[in-house]
């Protein structure tokens, strides 16, 4: 069986931040180009379960009339029970036990879709297994932080690092076990 991976795959502000202040993400068009998807569409392509934040997923569905990951195994992380619509499942338990099932079935990896809090959960439990980063060439100053205070230490190794014409530097990171 394959070793699934927890993988967070987003972008940032130079200065840390993933959204600006309400939920703000036009900054992102500074790195849009035509034909350019940054290794999404490949990434997408090795993954077959996603798991996020509520607040991520209510903000999507704001934005499309279709969850873009409706073919996907989905965990919405939330404190609010609801009923599963279709392969989006509302998850309420131990996020521990969540990680662990999952990566106890065959599959894809596993692909952390947001937000800061799921990330921050996830880190501060030390289930991410690796963080592709795409890095956009502005300082927003203030917003929402990808990275928040009391996560532990958590030593790295670069996997790659790529940068693009548009000014955006992509870099792909595992986490070491030291546990």
């Amino acid at each position: 069986m394959q070793n699934r991976k927890v993988i967070v795959y987003i972008a940032a502000s130079l200065d840390g931040y993933i959204a600006k202040p309400n939920d703000d993400l036009s900054f992102l068009s500074i790195v849009e180009k035509q034909g350019e998807d940054y290794g999404y569409h490949q990434f997408t392509e090795n993954i077959d379960t996603i798991i996020q934040g509520r607040k991520t997923y209510e903000w999507v569905m704001k934005q499309v009339p279709e969850y873009p990951h409706f073919h996907k195994q989905t965990y919405i992380i939330t404190r609010t029970k609801r009923e599963s619509i279709g392969n989006v499942h509302f998850y309420t338990d131990d996020i521990k036990a969540l990680i662990a099932n999952i990566k106890s079935q065959a599959g894809k990896d596993i692909f952390v879709d947001g937000g800061a809090e799921i990330v921050h959960l996830l880190l501060q439990n030390k289930l991410i297994d690796e963080i592709i980063l795409s890095i956009i060439p502005v300082l927003l100053g203030e917003g929402l932080r990808l990275f928040q205070d009391n996560i532990g230490e958590q030593t790295l190794q670069l996997v790659d690092s790529k940068h693009f014409d548009t000014g955006l530097v992509q870099v792909h990171y595992r986490l070491i076990k030291t546990d």
